[in-house]
């Protein structure tokens, strides 16, 4: 593990353009051993986490079948404008080996594995990382509307603690993904899919983001997932739910219910340890 000479947050990175960053990244100092240390949210300062909808074929396919208005993600799927939405401040972000959220009043539960972009002040790719964009099927499933409230929750929202460069990855279009869910040690589910089946381009979902917003500390915006359970499947307390990436990064949570799990978010934001 090498620090980056000179650059205290993501924040700071993140304001800089694409080649400076490069640069920055490339003056690591001298190694130091990774045991004792915390491992943080590649995302800080005013940064925010994003999603986009609907990008795979097997997520629209399972919004309509849970959903009691249908055509709204048929629709949305071919549009031209993708469907975004916030997902969380940097504060609110868990990160590997911390606990992952379900709401107390959902009861139908699952995670959403997601290449997530990292985009800097300027709107330019510089990397990417893992999200696992937690979601409640049962509440979205009544109505549309209530997106926000099945997407936006403590401990809703986990990345990776890494992100890799944009120019070690040769072709984000094609990694692999690969969800792994055991409950009491046993493997409850597994799936996998490819960033090839995206149907949006990531410069073009970057663009639409950017187009009406700032983002002075940088956005990380999680792309959608080619993964969803069959419908009769829910996640429980204690699931262990392990995303990895090809070339990405893999992350791994325990599942927790309610907010009193993540009260450390706020705490530790305010005392400077985040």
């Amino acid at each position: 593990m090498a620090p980056l000479q000179g650059v205290n947050s993501f924040a700071e990175l993140l304001r800089l353009p694409l080649e400076e960053l490069q640069a920055e990244v490339e003056k690591v100092g001298e190694a130091l051993p990774a045991e004792g240390l915390t491992f943080l949210p590649p995302l800080d300062g005013r940064g925010e986490v994003w999603c986009a909808g609907v990008t795979y074929e097997r997520s629209r396919g399972a919004r309509m079948e849970e959903s009691t208005e249908q055509s709204v993600y048929d629709k949305i799927y071919t549009a031209e404008r993708p469907e975004l939405f916030q997902k969380a401040p940097a504060w609110r972000v868990v990160v590997d080996g911390e606990p992952v959220g379900i709401r107390s009043d959902s009861g139908h539960d699952v995670p959403e594995p997601e290449l997530a972009v990292v985009a800097n002040s300027h709107g330019e790719i510089v990397g990417f990382t893992v999200c696992n964009d937690m979601s409640s099927r049962s509440i979205e499933g009544v109505n549309p509307l209530y997106v926000p409230q099945a997407k936006l929750f403590a401990g809703g929202c986990a990345l990776a603690s890494g992100v890799r460069p944009v120019w070690e990855v040769a072709n984000p279009k094609n990694l692999a993904i690969k969800l792994v869910i055991h409950r009491g040690g046993d493997e409850v589910f597994s799936g996998t899919t490819s960033t090839e089946k995206l149907v949006r381009e990531l410069p073009d979902l970057i663009d639409v983001l950017f187009l009406p917003n700032d983002f002075p500390d940088g956005v990380i915006l999680a792309t959608g997932t080619g993964i969803v359970p069959e419908l009769d499947f829910a996640l429980a307390e204690g699931d262990v739910v392990t995303i990895t990436i090809d070339e990405v990064g893999t992350l791994t949570n325990t599942v927790a219910t309610g907010r009193e799990p993540f009260a450390f978010l706020a705490t530790d934001n305010l005392e400077g340890k985040r």
